[in-house]
């Protein structure tokens, strides 16, 4: 999506972060996931939220190689890796605790869906006057 939004003439960072916001947006409906009852709409709704976050880390990864020169891109992208792996052990370990306490799933949905854009909104403060790295 971000390539179809660049050749349509927007920036590169606009692009990523148009196609980053739309991902963001389709994960929020995950809060009603465990709520539903169908099975298979919970199922399309954990599929959606998926396939969201999917496009969302793809144009991060991307992201990371449109602003930063060649050799720190992969230092960057490893120490982000490692920062989202020790995050992720770290919410594992208190989505059991949640599950435990609470006995449903909608806590950790209503935690989890909100934070792509809440991590989109930094992305923006954090690179709101970067310029792309021209090749």
């Amino acid at each position: 999506m971000s390539s179809y939004f660049i050749r349509r003439g927007v920036s590169v960072m606009k692009s990523r972060e148009l196609v980053m916001l739309f991902c963001g947006i389709c994960v929020l409906p995950i809060i009603t996931a465990s709520q539903v009852s169908h099975l298979w709409l919970a199922v399309g709704l954990i599929g959606l939220a998926a396939a969201a976050h999917q496009g969302f880390s793809a144009n991060l990864y991307a992201m990371v190689s449109d602003l930063l020169p060649k050799k720190a891109v992969g230092s960057v992208t490893g120490l982000g890796g490692m920062a989202g792996s020790v995050s992720g052990m770290l919410f594992s370990i208190s989505a059991g605790y949640i599950l435990e306490w609470t006995g449903s799933y909608i806590s950790l949905f209503l935690i989890a869906a909100p934070t792509y854009l809440i991590a989109l909104s930094f992305i923006y403060l954090l690179t709101n006057k970067a310029k792309p790295i021209v090749f």
